[in-house]
């Protein structure tokens, strides 16, 4: 009986196990259920109300202004706004010079102040008339000296000038007409303006315009630039005397290096009487900054002598503040003078020449055109350079290969004359002349530093006189330097830099004249020189294409011309041998 008491209790705890296993299975399905229900009743109960606010926020938007949401986070398209350049005062309001030369003649009466021997000079030499830049600049110049050597009352200093304006424009003039009418009733020799250029060339001939209008004054001018001795341009400079030294020069018209190598050098070549510091193409004399040459003019232009005398009551002070002290007694002021077609509006590279509240003078600016209505539109707003006014521009796009056939092609096809063409080196322009003097037909000659001075001079003269047709040169010709006639200017070489390209063509199209400029660029450079010239304002240039056809004439009779110096080098050497 016990054994089947025991099975009975065993068969009714396996019944109560399997039935409370069943309810929690049902309590669990339940519980999953209600869980299901409650959370789907949320669900519509969230998307009711989010329909609800959606319909509300619809209906605010519709009665709301249309300028009370502001959406944060939203991608608005706005114009890029072009930075503007803070510039100082001078540079940013310039005394604006007349860009048209023939429209605005002056005649030279009507600049007030000249003097009449120099009126009569200019007579003479046949100028009636300056050109713009020559009469805003010539009485700037006059005002700022109406004191003659010395500081004006109250410790009055006279502005630093700058000028910038177009190749051909009449700069040199500009400063040459009121130094020499300045100097005019010095009595003691002492040098009172230095003239400072990057070439040598270009030294040779400020210094003619100097000698033409100081011929008959007793105003004596001294070239320096290294053509002549050391010990030959030193006994031009100065002279030793019972009494001490005295200087022998007026007007000074030197080039960088042989100018710091006398005042390091000479004895008794002073400057402490320099009233005028014209630097001529100063932004490149303020690229190169010369081997510090500036700064040793300035040094040596402030310098105090020891020796006791005369000279000690006119001791010079660097521009500060005015006091009781250093306005009594006499001083002679420094005034520097920049000119250059390329002038840099670059602040940080001014101030390195220290200038004492300049005077900007400059035809780059924005013309501003008057439509039928009346309105004003400004034209040429992004010009950073001003090229000649009758200067015409074209590029011919080719390849390495048909440079020398393109040149032949434009003197013997087109009948160019008087052409200066341009190379980007000593090499090019020593052998370009070679194929083209063998192919006939073409006066052609080399100009470049690899000549010697007395060379150059006559290769100049001869080119303008006509007897050389075309002339091969490096830029030793672009900067500055006036060359008479030339009717055609072709860039051999496609320059690298904007400021090089505006030398260059402005060698044509001077003084009011027109003239025509093209540049030979290869296919691969063409994007890159338009780039260049359109992001210096230069929008005018034309496209030139010249068919292969026009050079297929040439190419045989080239290469004749190839082999005939071929053979003439060859005798060359072997005679050498």
């Amino acid at each position: 009986d016990s054994e089947e008491d025991i099975k009975q209790q065993e068969n009714r705890s396996n019944l109560n196990n399997q039935s409370s296993k069943r309810k929690k299975r049902d309590e669990e399905t339940e519980g999953a259920e209600t869980r299901k229900k409650e959370n789907s009743g949320r669900a519509e109960g969230s998307q009711s109300t989010k329909e609800e606010l959606s319909l509300a926020a619809s209906g605010e938007e519709a009665n709301a202004p249309p300028s009370s949401l502001l959406v944060l986070g939203d991608y608005d398209t706005k114009p890029v706004q072009k930075v503007q350049p803070f510039l100082p005062q001078w540079l940013a309001h310039p005394k604006l010079v007349q860009k048209r030369i023939k429209d605005n003649l002056v005649p030279i009466r009507d600049v007030p102040g000249i003097h009449p021997r120099l009126l009569k000079r200019l007579q003479t030499n046949g100028i009636e008339s300056f050109f713009p830049v020559q009469a805003e600049v010539i009485p700037a110049i006059l005002q700022s000296a109406s004191n003659g050597y010395l500081m004006g009352q109250g410790g009055y200093r006279p502005k630093d000038i700058c000028v910038s304006a177009p190749t051909g424009s009449g700069k040199t003039l500009s400063f040459v007409i009121p130094i020499v009418q300045v100097l005019l009733d010095r009595v003691v020799c002492q040098v009172r303006a230095l003239v400072v250029l990057p070439t040598k060339e270009l030294a040779q001939q400020v210094s003619k315009v100097f000698n033409i209008y100081t011929d008959g004054t007793g105003l004596k001018v001294v070239l320096i630039t290294g053509q002549k001795s050391f010990a030959k341009e030193q006994e031009m400079l100065v002279q030793k005397k019972v009494t001490g030294y005295c200087s022998l020069a007026d007007i000074i018209v030197a080039t960088p290096g042989r100018l710091t190598d006398h005042i390091s050098q000479t004895p008794g070549f002073s400057l402490m009487h320099l009233r005028f510091l014209i630097i001529d193409e100063a932004d490149r004399m303020i690229d190169d900054m010369h081997q510090n040459c500036l700064n040793q003019i300035v040094k040596a232009a402030f310098q105090v002598e020891n020796d006791s005398g005369s000279n000690m009551l006119f001791q010079r002070t660097k521009p500060g503040p005015i006091t009781a002290a250093s306005s009594c007694y006499p001083q002679i002021p420094l005034q520097k003078l920049l000119f250059s077609a390329t002038l840099t509006q670059d602040p940080e590279k001014l101030q390195q020449l220290d200038l004492f509240q300049p005077r900007l003078f400059t035809s780059v600016y924005s013309d501003k055109k008057t439509l039928g209505d009346g309105t004003e539109t400004e034209q040429d707003s992004n010009k950073k350079y001003t090229l000649p006014e009758g200067l015409s521009q074209c590029y011919v796009p080719c390849d390495l290969n048909s440079k020398p056939l393109l040149l032949l092609h434009f003197m013997l096809k087109m009948k160019f004359t008087r052409v200066l063409c341009f190379t980007n080196s000593r090499e090019a322009s020593h052998s370009v002349p070679l194929p083209t003097d063998s192919f006939g037909g073409v006066t052609v000659a080399e100009f470049s530093s690899r000549l010697p001075p007395n060379e150059r001079r006559r290769t100049m003269k001869e080119f303008e006189q006509g007897k050389i047709q075309l002339l091969i040169s490096t830029d030793a010709t672009a900067r500055g330097i006036d060359v008479e006639g030339v009717n055609y200017v072709i860039n051999y070489d496609a320059p690298q830099f904007i400021r090089t390209y505006i030398h260059r063509v402005g060698r044509t199209a001077r003084a009011g004249k027109v003239g025509v400029a093209f540049s030979l660029v290869l296919r691969i450079q063409e994007r890159r020189f338009l780039r260049m010239l359109r992001d210096a304002g230069i929008q005018d240039i034309k496209k030139h294409p010249v068919k292969g056809n026009s050079l297929k004439p040439l190419v045989q009779q080239y290469e004749e011309a190839l082999c005939k110096l071929e053979k003439t080098v060859k005798v060359i050497e072997t005679g050498k041998k």
